[in-house]
């Protein structure tokens, strides 16, 4: 992970690091990047878990890096799995289930009032 200040202009993180780091907070939720225009994280919920969210006051977009689940959003299903990117609005009800193998997600929340 390489961050040049503390609110960065540019910054460069490895999967494996975050993974790792993420891993140690013993938590599911793992943000890593808060700049002026979105917050990053890595979220991780292990096979068979339960996803215990609940809607969020901004815009995010997932990136499924590894796994297989389903996401559930407002009453509609589809499976996710590697390279699976999906848009939910903010205040939106969704939440991952029947994960089938541990969803590690790249999450990019706005930090634009809806």
């Amino acid at each position: 992970m390489k961050l040049n200040s503390a609110d960065p202009t540019w910054a460069a993180f490895q999967i494996q690091e975050l993974l790792a780091k993420r891993q140690q907070t013993g938590k599911p939720w793992f943000p890593f990047l808060t700049a002026s225009t979105m917050t990053v994280g890595l979220y991780v919920l292990p096979e068979a878990g339960v996803d215990p969210q609940v809607p969020h006051e901004r815009d995010e977009l997932y990136f499924v890096v590894k796994g297989k689940a389903k996401l559930e959003v407002e009453g509609d299903s589809m499976n996710v799995g590697p390279g699976s990117t999906v848009f939910v609005k903010a205040r939106t009800d969704h939440r991952f289930y029947d994960i089938e193998e541990e969803l590690e997600v790249l999450v990019f929340f706005s930090t634009a009032a809806p």
